[in-house]
């Protein structure tokens, strides 16, 4: 056993370089978390910030509606399609 462990020492360096970054990449990501935490709670209490809010929960129920209009919609068409196949045959 201990006469294939001297293959692993060549290794070393790769390994605990590739931990270190890693490890860097771990704390920028919790650095940028913290950010986006910081700015999600000082947003509201601006006015632009409301506003903003506002906009995006109107923006939102836009998207979903148009959504939900556009698969209604191709439904129906897909199912008149399917409808006209069985009458013609």
């Amino acid at each position: 056993m201990f006469d294939e462990l001297w293959v692993l020492i060549p290794l070393a360096p790769f390994l605990l370089g590739g931990l270190a970054i890693w490890t860097r990449h771990q704390s920028k990501m919790l650095e940028k978390q913290k950010e986006l935490m910081l700015l999600g709670e000082r947003l509201p209490e601006s006015e632009d910030g409301r506003r903003m809010q506002e906009d995006m929960k109107y923006l939102k129920e836009r998207v979903a509606t148009l959504e939900k209009i556009v698969t209604d919609e191709r439904g129906a068409r897909e199912l008149e399609s399917e409808i006209a196949k069985l009458r013609d045959s």
